[in-house]
Protein backbone atom coordinates (compact mmCIF):
# COMPACT_ATOMS: atom_id res chain seq x y z
CA UNK A 1 0.00 0.00 0.00
CA UNK A 2 1.39 3.39 -1.00
CA UNK A 3 1.93 5.78 1.88
CA UNK A 4 0.25 9.18 1.94
CA UNK A 5 2.88 11.94 2.06
CA UNK A 6 1.86 14.47 4.68
CA UNK A 7 2.82 17.77 6.28
CA UNK A 8 1.16 18.66 9.58
CA UNK A 9 0.70 22.34 10.38
CA UNK A 10 -0.24 22.81 14.02
CA UNK A 11 -0.23 24.92 17.19
CA UNK A 12 0.16 22.42 20.07
CA UNK A 13 -2.14 22.55 22.06
CA UNK A 14 -3.55 19.45 23.78
CA UNK A 15 -5.58 18.11 20.86
CA UNK A 16 -2.76 18.92 18.42
CA UNK A 17 -0.53 16.67 20.50
CA UNK A 18 -3.00 13.79 20.09
CA UNK A 19 -3.08 14.49 16.36
CA UNK A 20 0.71 14.35 16.23
CA UNK A 21 0.82 11.05 18.10
CA UNK A 22 -1.77 9.66 15.67
CA UNK A 23 0.43 10.63 12.72
CA UNK A 24 3.74 9.64 14.31
CA UNK A 25 2.48 6.12 14.90
CA UNK A 26 0.68 5.54 11.59
CA UNK A 27 2.68 3.40 9.13
CA UNK A 28 0.37 4.49 6.31
CA UNK A 29 1.79 8.01 6.40
CA UNK A 30 5.06 9.41 5.11
CA UNK A 31 5.37 12.35 7.47
CA UNK A 32 7.52 14.89 5.65
CA UNK A 33 7.52 17.65 8.26
CA UNK A 34 5.67 19.30 11.10
CA UNK A 35 5.24 23.05 10.78
CA UNK A 36 4.06 25.21 13.65
CA UNK A 37 2.17 28.45 14.03
CA UNK A 38 1.23 30.78 16.86
CA UNK A 39 -2.29 29.99 17.95
CA UNK A 40 -3.31 28.18 21.12
CA UNK A 41 -0.12 29.58 22.64
CA UNK A 42 2.65 31.77 21.14
CA UNK A 43 4.71 30.49 18.23
CA UNK A 44 7.95 29.76 20.08
CA UNK A 45 6.02 27.57 22.51
CA UNK A 46 4.08 25.69 19.82
CA UNK A 47 7.35 24.82 18.07
CA UNK A 48 8.84 23.57 21.34
CA UNK A 49 5.73 21.54 22.11
CA UNK A 50 5.80 19.89 18.69
CA UNK A 51 9.41 18.91 19.30
CA UNK A 52 8.53 17.55 22.75
CA UNK A 53 5.87 15.27 21.26
CA UNK A 54 8.25 14.27 18.47
CA UNK A 55 10.90 13.26 21.00
CA UNK A 56 8.46 11.31 23.18
CA UNK A 57 7.25 9.48 20.07
CA UNK A 58 10.79 8.62 18.97
CA UNK A 59 10.28 10.40 15.64
CA UNK A 60 13.18 12.84 15.56
CA UNK A 61 13.55 11.91 11.89
CA UNK A 62 10.65 14.30 11.19
CA UNK A 63 11.79 17.94 10.90
CA UNK A 64 9.91 20.65 12.79
CA UNK A 65 9.84 24.08 11.14
CA UNK A 66 8.69 27.05 13.19
CA UNK A 67 6.34 29.38 11.35
CA UNK A 68 4.29 32.51 11.76
CA UNK A 69 4.03 33.78 15.32
CA UNK A 70 1.20 36.20 14.57
CA UNK A 71 -1.77 36.49 12.19
CA UNK A 72 -1.41 38.12 8.78
CA UNK A 73 -2.78 41.52 9.81
CA UNK A 74 -4.26 41.25 13.32
CA UNK A 75 -3.07 41.05 16.89
CA UNK A 76 -2.53 37.51 18.20
CA UNK A 77 -5.14 35.76 20.30
CA UNK A 78 -4.58 32.61 22.38
CA UNK A 79 -6.48 29.82 24.11
CA UNK A 80 -4.22 29.02 27.05
CA UNK A 81 -7.24 28.56 29.32
CA UNK A 82 -8.06 25.35 27.41
CA UNK A 83 -4.47 24.15 26.93
CA UNK A 84 -2.50 25.43 29.91
CA UNK A 85 -0.04 28.30 29.94
CA UNK A 86 2.56 26.09 28.29
CA UNK A 87 0.08 24.62 25.83
CA UNK A 88 0.49 21.05 27.10
CA UNK A 89 -1.79 20.91 30.09
CA UNK A 90 -0.17 19.99 33.39
CA UNK A 91 2.99 18.65 31.76
CA UNK A 92 6.27 20.17 32.82
CA UNK A 93 7.79 21.43 29.56
CA UNK A 94 11.41 20.73 28.70
CA UNK A 95 13.80 21.69 25.92
CA UNK A 96 13.98 18.78 23.47
CA UNK A 97 17.28 17.31 22.29
CA UNK A 98 16.80 18.35 18.66
CA UNK A 99 15.99 21.93 17.73
CA UNK A 100 13.91 23.40 14.95
CA UNK A 101 14.85 22.65 11.36
CA UNK A 102 16.30 25.59 9.44
CA UNK A 103 13.99 27.77 7.40
CA UNK A 104 10.49 29.08 8.14
CA UNK A 105 7.39 26.92 7.89
CA UNK A 106 5.96 28.64 4.81
CA UNK A 107 9.11 28.05 2.79
CA UNK A 108 9.31 24.45 3.98
CA UNK A 109 5.75 23.84 2.80
CA UNK A 110 6.56 25.29 -0.62
CA UNK A 111 9.79 23.31 -0.99
CA UNK A 112 8.34 19.97 0.11
CA UNK A 113 5.16 20.21 -1.94
CA UNK A 114 6.68 21.58 -5.14
CA UNK A 115 9.48 18.99 -5.13
CA UNK A 116 6.94 16.15 -5.46
CA UNK A 117 4.32 15.22 -8.06
CA UNK A 118 1.21 17.38 -8.14
CA UNK A 119 -1.48 16.17 -5.78
CA UNK A 120 0.79 13.81 -3.86
CA UNK A 121 1.41 15.78 -0.65
CA UNK A 122 -1.42 16.26 1.80
CA UNK A 123 -1.51 19.05 4.36
CA UNK A 124 -3.31 18.68 7.70
CA UNK A 125 -3.93 22.05 9.35
CA UNK A 126 -4.72 21.95 13.07
CA UNK A 127 -4.36 25.66 13.85
CA UNK A 128 -4.74 29.06 12.19
CA UNK A 129 -4.06 28.93 8.44
CA UNK A 130 -1.37 31.61 8.46
CA UNK A 131 1.47 29.38 7.28
CA UNK A 132 -0.42 28.10 4.24
CA UNK A 133 -1.54 31.61 3.28
CA UNK A 134 2.09 32.80 3.47
CA UNK A 135 3.27 29.78 1.49
CA UNK A 136 0.77 30.51 -1.30
CA UNK A 137 2.05 34.07 -1.45
CA UNK A 138 5.58 32.72 -1.87
CA UNK A 139 4.55 30.28 -4.60
CA UNK A 140 1.35 31.09 -6.54
CA UNK A 141 1.31 27.59 -8.06
CA UNK A 142 1.25 25.91 -4.65
CA UNK A 143 -2.52 25.65 -4.21
CA UNK A 144 -3.01 23.78 -7.48
CA UNK A 145 -0.02 21.51 -6.72
CA UNK A 146 -1.12 20.50 -3.24
CA UNK A 147 -2.90 17.26 -2.54
CA UNK A 148 -5.83 17.11 -0.13
CA UNK A 149 -5.89 19.78 2.55
CA UNK A 150 -7.66 18.71 5.74
CA UNK A 151 -8.52 21.53 8.12
CA UNK A 152 -9.78 21.63 11.68
CA UNK A 153 -11.76 24.83 11.83
CA UNK A 154 -15.08 26.55 11.52
CA UNK A 155 -18.59 25.99 12.77
CA UNK A 156 -22.09 26.01 11.33
CA UNK A 157 -24.91 24.33 13.24
CA UNK A 158 -22.93 24.04 16.47
CA UNK A 159 -22.12 27.73 16.77
CA UNK A 160 -18.69 29.00 17.79
CA UNK A 161 -16.36 28.19 20.67
CA UNK A 162 -14.69 31.59 21.02
CA UNK A 163 -17.59 33.81 19.94
CA UNK A 164 -21.21 33.04 19.23
CA UNK A 165 -20.46 32.22 15.60
CA UNK A 166 -16.69 31.64 15.27
CA UNK A 167 -14.43 28.69 15.97
CA UNK A 168 -11.01 29.55 17.42
CA UNK A 169 -8.69 28.53 14.56
CA UNK A 170 -10.60 30.59 12.01
CA UNK A 171 -11.15 33.50 14.41
CA UNK A 172 -7.42 33.65 15.23
CA UNK A 173 -6.54 34.54 11.61
CA UNK A 174 -9.68 35.00 9.52
CA UNK A 175 -7.76 36.81 6.77
CA UNK A 176 -5.51 33.79 6.22
CA UNK A 177 -8.50 31.45 6.24
CA UNK A 178 -10.29 33.64 3.69
CA UNK A 179 -7.27 33.51 1.37
CA UNK A 180 -7.00 29.74 1.66
CA UNK A 181 -10.70 29.09 1.00
CA UNK A 182 -10.60 31.43 -2.00
CA UNK A 183 -7.67 29.50 -3.51
CA UNK A 184 -7.51 26.44 -5.76
CA UNK A 185 -6.91 24.10 -2.80
CA UNK A 186 -9.17 21.08 -2.39
CA UNK A 187 -10.15 21.41 1.26
CA UNK A 188 -11.99 19.07 3.61
CA UNK A 189 -13.07 20.83 6.78
CA UNK A 190 -13.65 19.30 10.20
CA UNK A 191 -15.54 21.97 12.08
CA UNK A 192 -17.23 21.91 15.45
CA UNK A 193 -20.28 20.32 13.83
CA UNK A 194 -18.36 17.05 13.59
CA UNK A 195 -15.61 17.36 16.21
CA UNK A 196 -18.27 17.83 18.90
CA UNK A 197 -19.27 14.25 18.05
CA UNK A 198 -15.78 12.96 18.99
CA UNK A 199 -16.09 12.96 22.77
CA UNK A 200 -13.32 12.15 25.24
CA UNK A 201 -15.31 9.95 27.57
CA UNK A 202 -13.90 8.33 30.70
CA UNK A 203 -13.72 4.89 29.12
CA UNK A 204 -11.79 6.26 26.16
CA UNK A 205 -9.21 7.88 28.42
CA UNK A 206 -8.81 4.68 30.42
CA UNK A 207 -8.33 2.69 27.22
CA UNK A 208 -5.38 4.95 26.39
CA UNK A 209 -3.93 4.94 29.89
CA UNK A 210 -3.69 1.14 30.01
CA UNK A 211 -1.66 0.94 26.79
CA UNK A 212 1.67 1.64 28.50
CA UNK A 213 4.56 3.55 26.99
CA UNK A 214 5.58 7.16 27.38
CA UNK A 215 3.50 8.41 24.47
CA UNK A 216 0.31 6.78 25.77
CA UNK A 217 0.99 8.01 29.30
CA UNK A 218 1.46 11.54 27.99
CA UNK A 219 -1.69 11.31 25.87
CA UNK A 220 -3.63 10.16 28.92
CA UNK A 221 -2.31 13.05 31.01
CA UNK A 222 -3.24 15.56 28.34
CA UNK A 223 -6.75 14.16 28.01
CA UNK A 224 -7.21 14.19 31.79
CA UNK A 225 -6.26 17.87 31.80
CA UNK A 226 -8.65 18.58 28.94
CA UNK A 227 -11.45 16.65 30.66
CA UNK A 228 -11.01 18.72 33.84
CA UNK A 229 -10.88 22.03 31.98
CA UNK A 230 -13.91 21.26 29.84
CA UNK A 231 -15.86 20.32 32.96
CA UNK A 232 -14.85 23.51 34.78
CA UNK A 233 -15.31 25.97 31.88
CA UNK A 234 -18.02 24.46 29.72
CA UNK A 235 -19.68 21.94 32.02
CA UNK A 236 -19.03 18.89 29.84
CA UNK A 237 -17.96 15.58 31.39
CA UNK A 238 -16.69 14.44 28.00
CA UNK A 239 -15.23 17.26 25.96
CA UNK A 240 -14.61 17.14 22.21
CA UNK A 241 -11.36 16.09 20.53
CA UNK A 242 -10.87 18.29 17.49
CA UNK A 243 -7.51 18.17 15.71
CA UNK A 244 -6.90 14.41 15.26
CA UNK A 245 -9.87 14.33 12.87
CA UNK A 246 -7.70 15.92 10.18
CA UNK A 247 -5.27 12.97 10.27
CA UNK A 248 -7.87 10.27 10.91
CA UNK A 249 -9.67 11.21 7.68
CA UNK A 250 -6.45 10.93 5.67
CA UNK A 251 -5.96 7.45 7.10
CA UNK A 252 -9.53 6.27 6.60
CA UNK A 253 -11.99 8.27 4.51
CA UNK A 254 -14.85 6.01 5.59
CA UNK A 255 -14.73 7.37 9.13
CA UNK A 256 -16.46 10.61 8.09
CA UNK A 257 -19.53 11.70 6.21
CA UNK A 258 -18.92 14.76 4.01
CA UNK A 259 -21.04 17.23 2.07
CA UNK A 260 -19.76 19.30 -0.87
CA UNK A 261 -19.99 23.01 -0.23
CA UNK A 262 -18.48 26.46 -0.66
CA UNK A 263 -16.96 28.13 2.40
CA UNK A 264 -16.31 31.83 2.88
CA UNK A 265 -14.98 33.59 5.99
CA UNK A 266 -16.12 36.85 7.56
CA UNK A 267 -13.23 39.31 7.82
CA UNK A 268 -14.99 42.68 8.08
CA UNK A 269 -17.44 42.56 10.96
CA UNK A 270 -16.03 42.55 14.49
CA UNK A 271 -19.22 40.93 15.73
CA UNK A 272 -18.98 37.92 13.44
CA UNK A 273 -15.22 37.86 12.78
CA UNK A 274 -14.14 34.41 11.66
CA UNK A 275 -17.65 33.14 10.96
CA UNK A 276 -17.62 30.36 8.35
CA UNK A 277 -20.44 30.71 5.83
CA UNK A 278 -21.00 27.16 4.58
CA UNK A 279 -23.11 27.01 1.43
CA UNK A 280 -24.33 23.53 0.46
CA UNK A 281 -26.14 24.65 -2.71
CA UNK A 282 -23.22 23.89 -5.01
CA UNK A 283 -22.39 21.62 -7.91
CA UNK A 284 -21.02 18.51 -6.23
CA UNK A 285 -18.94 17.62 -9.29
CA UNK A 286 -16.91 20.81 -9.15
CA UNK A 287 -16.95 21.68 -5.43
CA UNK A 288 -13.49 22.29 -3.97
CA UNK A 289 -14.70 22.31 -0.37
CA UNK A 290 -16.23 19.51 1.68
CA UNK A 291 -17.75 19.88 5.15
CA UNK A 292 -17.70 16.98 7.59
CA UNK A 293 -21.14 16.27 9.06
CA UNK A 294 -20.81 12.84 10.67
CA UNK A 295 -18.10 10.64 12.15
CA UNK A 296 -17.43 7.18 13.50
CA UNK A 297 -15.96 8.47 16.78
CA UNK A 298 -15.07 4.99 17.97
CA UNK A 299 -13.11 4.46 14.78
CA UNK A 300 -11.16 7.69 15.35
CA UNK A 301 -10.18 6.59 18.86
CA UNK A 302 -9.30 3.12 17.58
CA UNK A 303 -6.84 4.75 15.16
CA UNK A 304 -5.36 6.88 17.94
CA UNK A 305 -4.96 3.88 20.23
CA UNK A 306 -3.35 1.80 17.49
CA UNK A 307 -0.80 4.56 16.86
CA UNK A 308 -0.03 4.95 20.55
CA UNK A 309 0.57 1.19 20.83
CA UNK A 310 3.26 1.48 18.14
CA UNK A 311 5.05 4.37 19.84
CA UNK A 312 7.52 4.14 22.72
Amino acid sequence: MKKQSLIIDCDPGVDDALGLFLAFGSPGLELLAVTTVGGNVPGDITARNARIMRQLAGREDVPVHAGADRPLVREPVAAAEFHGEGGIGDMTPFEPRVGNAPGPAAQAIVDLVMARPAGSVALAIMGPMTNLALAMRLEPKLAAHLGPVSVMGGARSEGGNITASAEFNIYADPDAAAEVFASDCDITVFGLDVTHQVRVSEDRIVAIEVLGGESARTAGELLRFSQRVEREIVGWDAGPLHDPCTVAWLLDRDLFGLKPCRIEVETVSDLTRGHTAVEFRVDAATARHHWAVSVDAGGVFARINASLERLP
